[in-house]
């Protein structure tokens, strides 16, 4: 018997520790389902794109998180993120921002894969569909989503916050190098963020490298600067951006949106428009991209959302939808319909 009680006093003393440690450095899981329906088309060029009707997922994902107290002010903290495709059962594991690192008074630096920093500031903070649906800003701006990147292989640091300003920067070193190409990333942001308003302007550059894919000779890189303002119910934000490519003239984009809340309703209009940016010499790219929105939030967690968007391509076929890009050719206009819901755990 007195065997047993101590083997139980030992049993009860471990579990007590390690729920304790748990406690105390916890692990969470997260995800997000969003799906939308869609019915969308393409009018005008030689070969028009039929209507038809599709489900898209908008970027569904499940996620586990944590932190560890390493003493001393120092935490060492991890993230797994993996999107999924709930209407197809298919998906890739860690493909989202997945990484580890350590943070203290000084900040933090993770390395694995993750959002840049021109990405956070000049897409996801500023842009009303938050970088999904089929009006996103990637569409007609931020290169047509060549800036808009999580990265591979990345080393990150970002600041703590100092009056207000936090500094992020990023490298992604020439891992991939050969005898012919030699590709790498850097960039990074400041940032300024002070109740209802907020400022960024941020840098990116990537030497031999389009779109994360080894390009010989052709560097390319992006200046942006965006910002958000709320006062009352209504939200103002924009983006303006200039992005030059080797062989290209310069390209000029921007957003501007406006978000008009009252009770659990949510208004959302948004104008993107690029000019330039095609081969030197040539007839240079123009285009717009308009969507209107109505967003009901049945909670913090859930929401119904519906929307429309107009392609305008005045001058080839370089815009397109943010979400889900038809093929279209010379002067061909996307356009569509979309109803979905989201919620988040």
């Amino acid at each position: 018997m007195k065997v047993l009680n101590v083997c139980l006093a030992v049993t009860g003393a471990c579990i007590a520790a390690t729920a304790a440690a748990q406690s105390a450095n916890p692990v969470t899981l997260y995800g997000r389902v969003y799906i939308t329906a869609e019915s969308v088309e393409a009018k005008g060029g030689a070969t028009p794109v039929e209507q038809r009707v599709r489900l898209r997922d908008q970027s569904s994902y499940l996620g586990v998180r944590g932190e560890e107290d390493l003493g001393g002010g120092l935490k060492a903290f991890f993230q797994l993120e993996t999107g999924f495709n709930p209407d197809q059962a298919s998906g890739t594991y860690a493909n989202r921002n997945t990484g580890v690192g350590l943070r203290a008074g000084w900040g933090s630096v993770l390395i694995g894969r993750w959002d840049t920093p021109f990405k956070q500031t000049m897409v996801g903070s500023v842009d009303p569909w938050t970088d999904l649906q089929i009006g996103d800003i990637t569409g007609a701006a931020i290169r047509q989503g060549d800036f808009s990147l999580r990265a591979r292989n990345v080393i990150q640091y970002w600041s703590p916050k100092f009056s207000d300003v936090q500094v992020k920067a990023m490298w992604v070193p020439n891992e991939a190098r050969t005898a012919t190409v030699d590709p790498s990333m850097y960039g990074g942001s400041i940032s300024w963020a002070k109740g209802a308003a907020s400022l960024s302007y941020a840098y990116e550059k990537h030497n031999e490298m389009v779109d994360q894919t080894a390009t010989r000779g052709v560097d390319e890189e992006g200046h942006g600067i965006s910002g958000e303002y709320r006062f009352g119910p209504v939200k103002l934000s924009g983006q303006y951006g200039e992005y030059e490519r080797t062989g290209t003239t310069k390209q000029k984009s921007y957003q501007v949106g406006a978000q008009w809340y009252t009770g659990k309703h949510q208004f959302i209009a948004t104008y993107s428009a690029s000019k330039d940016g095609g081969a030197n010499g040539a007839v240079q790219p123009e285009c717009d991209l308009t969507a209107v929105g109505y967003r009901y939030n049945f909670s913090r967690r859930t929401y119904f959302i519906t929307s429309y968007a107009k392609v305008e391509n005045d001058q080839g076929n370089l815009c397109n939808f943010g979400s889900g890009a038809l093929t279209i050719s010379n002067g061909q206009d996307p356009q569509g319909f979309s109803v979905g819901m989201r919620t988040v755990f």
